[in-house]
């Protein structure tokens, strides 16, 4: 059973307590991409929580402004191709999210789109609070009423494909959701698919790794963003697919080669110069 929270169900001061005497550091972490029309009101919001110790942009190459405006909101802004060079290039949202530990020192990672038209500090009481409350939970991904309906491949695919092969994850409400946080030392034994797939990969990895049990969801109440061409929604989609068949048993079902979006980063951990826990 997944446990299932409500942002109200944490009191911020009481989290702030816990915060200090736990000697926890939170880093929140915001992956671009031509965001320019929303990324000051989203790094603006997150700056109202005073659960953030370390606000960071992790940018894919915008043509847009977004990386200045990300800096005058007063985020520490990196261009991912220029965390590690050393390690190789690649592109997508995987990435950011993956080189965001070699530039974060939190022992708490709580990332977020950079496309919310909402965003509110509630955002990280809900998906930090669990962590604070609960030292057995690892991970935590958020879920909320979207504006306008959306979520179609959340509802057509994704659900569907964990029903079937993992049902373990079958009561997560939206586990493609882009908001979520977790352990850095979890996160650092994950491996990261560059593209969208990471979300639900990270979620079948985790499972197997620390199970069912160790995984929360908190309710956020509504979430307001861009919303994707059918034709995007179907490449991220095939995307996923392909990455979920490659985590089944050998021979349940074939595999498709891999795409260069589906490139996958090695476990952090594993990568000399990761950042280590923040003392």
């Amino acid at each position: 059973m997944i446990a299932t929270f409500h942002h109200r169900d944490f009191d911020l001061r009481s989290l702030r307590r816990l915060k200090t005497e736990q000697g926890a550091v939170v880093s929140c972490v915001v992956p671009t991409l031509n965001e320019a029309a929303t990324i000051g009101r989203v790094l603006g919001a997150l700056r109202r929580s005073p659960l953030v110790d370390e606000l960071v942009v992790v940018d894919s190459g915008s043509d847009d402004a977004t990386r200045e405006l990300a800096a005058a909101a007063g985020a520490a802004v990196h261009l991912a191709g220029a965390i590690r060079p050393d390690l190789g290039p690649a592109r997508g949202k995987g990435e950011n999210l993956w080189k965001a530990l070699f530039v974060t020192r939190g022992d708490i990672v709580v990332y977020i789109d950079g496309d919310l038209r909402n965003a509110h500090p509630r955002f990280v009481t809900g998906l930090v609070g669990p962590l604070l409350t609960r030292p057995d939970l690892l991970y935590v991904k958020a879920f909320y009423e979207r504006a306008g309906g959306g979520g179609r491949v959340t509802e057509l695919l994704a659900r569907p494909l964990l029903r079937a092969f993992f049902p373990e994850l079958a009561g997560l409400h939206q586990p493609l959701a882009g908001e979520y946080a977790a352990r850095r030392r979890v996160l650092e034994q994950l491996p990261f698919p560059v593209g969208y797939s990471v979300e639900t990969t990270h979620l079948i990895d985790f499972l197997r790794l620390f199970g069912a049990a160790a995984l929360a969801q908190t309710d956020l109440d509504r979430r307001v963003h861009r919303t994707r061409a059918l034709a995007e929604l179907g490449s991220m989609s095939d995307g996923i697919l392909r990455s979920v068949l490659r985590r089944l048993p050998p021979g349940t079902l074939p595999v498709p080669p891999h795409t260069d979006d589906e490139i996958e980063r090695p476990p952090a951990g594993r990568v000399n110069g990761a950042a280590a826990r923040a003392e």
